[in-house]
């Protein structure tokens, strides 16, 4: 079973499109979690994720992060990683994500 899992996003009103990830963040959410951002319609200005209601995390879900850097600008870009609980915030810091996105 590949577990419950749901990705949505939203434009806010100063241009940052927010990106909730619910459940399992891995492999099988690729296609949602890339739609999220892609089918908007507008360039937004800022990124987040909102990680308030994630329950897993695997090194797919890191690779699908990676991809929304360089889609938002690279370097350039300004994308947070919000509301991680402890295991997630975990993760991201083993994995170095803390330089390369602000992460709470």
């Amino acid at each position: 079973m590949n577990g419950w899992r749901m990705i949505s996003s939203s434009l806010s009103n100063n241009n940052e499109l927010v990106i909730n990830v619910e459940g399992r963040f891995d492999f099988n959410a690729h296609i949602d979690f890339r739609s999220a951002y892609e089918d908007v319609g507008v360039q937004p200005k800022n990124f987040s994720v909102d990680m308030s209601q994630a329950t897993y995390l695997d090194s797919s879900a890191l690779g699908m992060l990676l991809l929304l850097r360089d889609y938002a600008g690279g370097d350039a870009a300004e994308i947070k990683i919000n509301n991680c609980n402890d295991d997630v915030k975990k993760i991201l810091q083993v994995a170095n994500f803390t330089r390369l996105f602000v992460v709470d």
